[in-house]
């Protein structure tokens, strides 16, 4: 700032912040040195659309949040997955069927690495204030190709219904400037209580019926409660995310039992209506004993990117959602109290 100039202090994502009087939100982004297409701004609790970002005047008091995306291609096929049919969630068609998050990779090139093994289309990332760049000045957007993977933008770390639907706003702004297809769609999540993690199932139902009436396909994160669930499919939701465990716990499918009936109650009259489970999940096997109950994916993020070897666990699942989903369809064999040969009887010698 020049001495001679009128300046104005603003709230920043939080944060004391001082402007040019006059400043408009595109000064504004231009003085962070952030690029317009990576970030989405919100004034007073208002989404600023990108068209208006020349226009909008910033005045003093102003509460102005500033956020991005952050983690919270694919190569040849694996042997199998031309068996696997795509799946439809909403007006979204996916040939893989596990999708990937972002967060918790110790760098972005090891998170880039890992999505590719994954064979993921579809990656989820948080909504932030946070990091808009990296110390080295680098956003998450920078190690994602977005012609190769549609983005689920989600709203981790929400614990109202009113924090859930702006920050699903705002990720719809984020995407639509960026020209990906995710733009129409969002993983919500409106969490109880820190310590466990678990989705307010009421404030989960109000949201999604808010977010459906405003065009958005939304993917809901819930409990293993198959109430929950039907109410959910009732208002609107595109798809229903129950969880295997609690979040990042690694416990894998606790209860068997509730996706069951999950599944059962809101296929019985729609076998194509999408359940997918979302978190908990710890290695290969939860993935394929997930898809071997009759579910249609996987959300996961922990489970790769806190592994030893994440780039060997990406495989891993990858192969483990093929192999999950062939099992289910193929008819196993009954399980019995008695061993029967596998090898002939006759024909011995005697």
């Amino acid at each position: 700032m020049t001495t001679n100039q009128a300046t104005i202090r603003i709230l920043l994502n939080g944060q004391d912040h001082e402007l040019t009087d006059g400043s408009t939100v595109a000064d504004m982004i231009a003085s962070l040195r952030l690029r317009p297409e990576h970030v989405a701004v919100e004034c007073n609790k208002q989404l600023v659309s990108r068209k208006f970002h020349t226009q909008q005047l910033l005045k003093q008091g102003d509460e102005v949040e500033v956020v991005t995306l952050v983690g919270g291609g694919s190569p040849d096929s694996v042997a199998g997955e031309a068996l696997i049919p795509a799946l439809k969630i909403g007006t979204h068609t996916l040939k893989n069927r596990l999708m990937v998050g972002t967060g918790k990779y110790a760098t972005l090139e090891l998170m880039r690495d890992c999505l590719e093994a994954s064979g993921a289309e579809v990656i989820t990332v948080a909504v932030r204030r946070e990091r808009l760049t990296d110390k080295s000045g680098r956003n998450i957007l920078d190690f994602i190709d977005l012609q190769k993977h549609t983005i689920l933008p989600n709203t981790a770390g929400c614990f109202t219904a009113e924090d859930a639907l702006r920050t699903a706003r705002l990720g719809r702004e984020l995407l639509e400037g960026l020209g990906n297809a995710g733009a129409d769609w969002v993983k919500l999540e409106v969490l109880s209580d820190p310590r466990t993690l678990l989705p307010d199932p009421m404030a989960t139902v109000i949201a999604t019926e808010v977010l459906v009436k405003e065009g958005f396909q939304v993917l809901c994160y819930t409990s293993d409660c198959p109430v929950t669930a039907r109410r959910l499919k009732a208002v609107g939701a595109a798809c229903v995310m129950p969880a295997g465990s609690p979040i990042g716990s690694g416990q894998g499918v606790l209860n068997p039992s509730s996706i069951r009936i999950i599944l059962e109650d809101l296929k019985g009259d729609d076998p194509d209506y999408p359940v997918v489970i979302d978190a908990g999940v710890g290695t290969a096997s939860d993935v394929a004993i997930a898809m071997e109950l009759g579910c249609d994916g996987v959300l996961l993020n922990t489970g790769i990117a806190s592994a030893m070897d994440p780039l060997r666990m990406a495989f891993a699942m990858r192969h483990a959602m093929t192999a999950g989903y062939l099992a289910a369809r193929s008819g196993r064999i009954p399980r019995k109290l008695y061993a029967t040969a596998s090898s002939p009887i006759d024909g011995m010698i005697r």
